[in-house]
């Protein structure tokens, strides 16, 4: 009887999810996850057409809105607009850049940080009066911060603040759970910067590299958004998923 409650009650089955960043890779493949799990799944972006694309991939009672992340006003008239829900993921980001710090302006770096970290910052701290009991915030960082390699000063940055942050929260918005996926190289348009004939030869030799042999696509990784919100005994965690790559 109690492993019957207690999956009730780790469900996802008639729970509302917003994804910040769900209209492509890892916040879509997460939205679609959560959906199959019977999710209500409401995806926030900033394009509108990458929303309407994405919401033909998702079932009928999805919903998709367009807001820039960067502007604290729209964040929260957004959750303002949105009022209560169960949990919150946040997976929103642009294309790396990675460059020596020689070659990086500071005015280009700051603005790196707008949606990344700043975006999930202002997220938080509209979407969390909304969250009912039970509910989880589950945030995206990387492990640049564990094994950064040259070029990587603006990424290595951003992945720490991203762990400092959820566990700052996990104490001070408890008992709202705050947890941080990690993940390492994963098949996005995260890399679309790069030519493809680089990124197909950079997806070959890394996976080479890795214990599992291969590069994580976007439902590898989605898979562990489901864990942290179904999962109601861990918060402030951070979670990472890489093939081995911090490792070797």
């Amino acid at each position: 009887m109690e492993s019957t409650t207690q999956h009730s009650k780790s469900s996802l089955s008639n729970k509302k999810v917003i994804v910040l960043g769900g209209s492509s890779g890892i916040g879509l493949a997460t939205a679609k996850a959560a959906a199959v799990e019977g999710a209500e799944v409401i995806i926030i972006s900033s394009n509108q057409s990458r929303i309407d694309a994405a919401l033909s991939q998702l079932p009928a009672n999805s919903k998709g809105i367009a807001a820039d992340l960067t502007n604290e006003q729209q964040i929260k008239s957004l959750f303002a607009d949105l009022g209560k829900f169960d949990h919150l993921v946040f997976t929103a980001g642009e294309s790396l850049n990675l460059s020596k710090i020689a070659d990086v302006s500071l005015a280009d770096a700051k603005r790196f940080f707008d949606v990344r970290y700043w975006g999930a910052f202002t997220a938080v701290k509209y979407a969390s009066p909304n969250i009912n009991e039970g509910g989880s915030i589950t945030l995206s960082g990387g492990t640049a911060s564990r094994r950064p390699q040259s070029g990587w000063s603006l990424g290595a940055s951003i992945c720490t603040a991203m762990e400092g942050f959820t566990r700052a929260m996990a104490i001070e918005l408890a008992p709202i759970r705050v947890n941080l996926v990690c993940p390492g190289v994963v098949k996005t348009n995260l890399w679309s910067n790069m030519p493809e004939a680089d990124r197909e030869s950079f997806y070959t030799s890394f996976a080479d590299s890795l214990p599992v042999k291969f590069v994580a696509e976007a439902d590898d990784l989605a898979e562990s958004y489901l864990y942290l919100m179904r999962q109601r005994y861990s918060t402030g965690e951070v979670i990472v998923v890489d093939g081995g790559s911090v490792l070797v």
